[in-house]
């Protein structure tokens, strides 16, 4: 999780909306040998430039139904950043219980599903309070009120001392080897055991 809201972030920064993050646009990369999963934010075909005036730029619908944050079925459109991050709230609701929290047959009836609930509803699957926290953030369906990825990189699921508990030993072990090689091949992300996936 925390590699996706890193490119996230990075992508975000650059002044981007990446408009189609869902599970199929996730890759995984394990190098030979490595021991490493590296997550990967892919197909950048719908991705726009946000606007650089801070005002809110008007754009067309895309995205995957499932994934689109309820500002996308609102009059006028107005899609920001904060989709991209509804969309990866939905992602990783659907890792973790494999469904959707709203799937509906057409764009009418997901908008009539969204505007009827008002909010996503803690699947009893998810038993961590923090990860649900994170997660309603996530989801929260005012996009004023949502988190950046920046803010999510924050959040004590990744950063309480419960969080830093559950970094293994191998993920230590590797940090340290990369900290010990530094060549232009390893990164910050190779430096930093809560970014490894062993």
């Amino acid at each position: 999780m925390k590699q996706i809201f890193e490119g996230i972030r990075v992508i975000h920064a650059a002044g981007l909306i990446h408009r189609d993050i869902k599970c199929d646009n996730i890759l995984l990369h394990s190098p030979p040998g490595s021991g490493r999963v590296y997550a990967k934010i892919a197909d950048f075909g719908l991705a726009k430039k946000e606007n650089l005036n801070n005002d809110k730029e008007k754009i067309y619908t895309a995205g995957t139904l499932p994934y689109q944050a309820p500002e996308m079925f609102m009059k006028p459109l107005i899609v920001t950043q904060k989709a991209d991050i509804y969309a990866v709230g939905i992602t990783f609701y659907r890792l973790i219980t494999h469904r959707y929290p709203v799937n509906e047959r057409n764009h009418v009836q997901q908008h009539r599903m969204v505007a009827r609930i008002n909010r996503i509803e803690r699947p009893q699957e998810i038993i961590d309070d923090f990860l649900w926290d994170l997660l309603s953030k996530l989801l929260e369906f005012d996009p004023d009120k949502r988190i950046t990825a920046a803010q999510a990189l924050q959040h004590p699921y990744f950063t309480s001392p419960e969080a830093l508990a559950d970094i293994s030993i191998e993920q230590y072990i590797s940090a340290s080897w990369a900290k010990e090689k530094e060549t232009e091949n390893i990164n910050k992300f190779d430096r930093d055991p809560s970014f490894i996936v062993s």
